[in-house]
């Protein structure tokens, strides 16, 4: 599937009342479930359509092709994660590190756990995707999150702020996408929170000065 242009790939409309949330919703449940079991390139729009239990004529009211709503399944799955560690961010201000990276690992994997079949799905699609943009917009809302949290932190202080909440975010990412994609021992599923936490508070600590 060629990238698009991210122009291309926006939607026609945005849902504004609820009987349209409702819809899209569907499209969206929908698309994921036919990447779980088709793969990305035998998605159409007519076997999400199908699925949702739409009519193709409904779906393209919103998204002109099978990649536009790819972007937009991935754009929301990118916002609700980084939201959650914002969140997150906000509510940890003050608190001692430890307290802070436990309350970020918390937010950032259970965004991931919440949404697995999700996450799992669209890890294959973001490169075949102009989706540069998105990933950007993102790694920048949990990056500003996380320093504006950081220097806040009563017991530590970072020489680089930018680069050491972009390494923490980072850390987090790995390991997560690895358990994700089933890559990793099946029991780091358990200790995930546990072993982010240790990682991430062991390079904050180190860094600070």
């Amino acid at each position: 599937m060629p990238a698009s242009s991210p122009a291309a790939l926006r939607p026609r409309r945005n849902p504004s009342q609820s009987r349209s949330m409702v819809t899209v919703d569907a499209i969206f449940q929908a698309c994921i479930q036919v990447l779980l079991k088709e793969g990305m390139h035998r998605l159409t729009t007519t076997r999400v359509a199908e699925r949702a239990g739409v009519s193709v004529g409904t779906l393209y009211q919103y998204y002109p092709n099978k990649q536009a709503l790819l972007y937009a399944v991935l754009e929301r799955h990118l916002n609700g994660v980084a939201t959650a560690v914002e969140t997150a961010a906000l509510r940890a201000h003050h608190k001692p590190l430890e307290t802070m990276v436990r309350a970020i690992v918390e937010a950032f994997v259970t965004a991931k756990i919440e949404s697995i079949d999700e996450a799992r799905a669209l890890y294959g699609i973001a490169s075949e995707l102009a989706c540069a943009e998105l990933v950007t917009a993102a790694s920048m809302k949990v990056g500003t999150a996380l320093g504006a949290m950081l220097v806040t932190a009563p017991d530590a202080r970072f020489k680089d702020i930018v680069v050491t909440s972009y390494m923490f975010a980072t850390a987090m990412v790995g390991p997560t996408k690895a358990v994700l994609e089933e890559q990793a021992p099946p029991k780091l599923m358990r200790v995930l929170r546990e072993q982010l936490t240790s990682l991430c508070l062991g390079y904050l600590q180190r860094e600070s000065v």
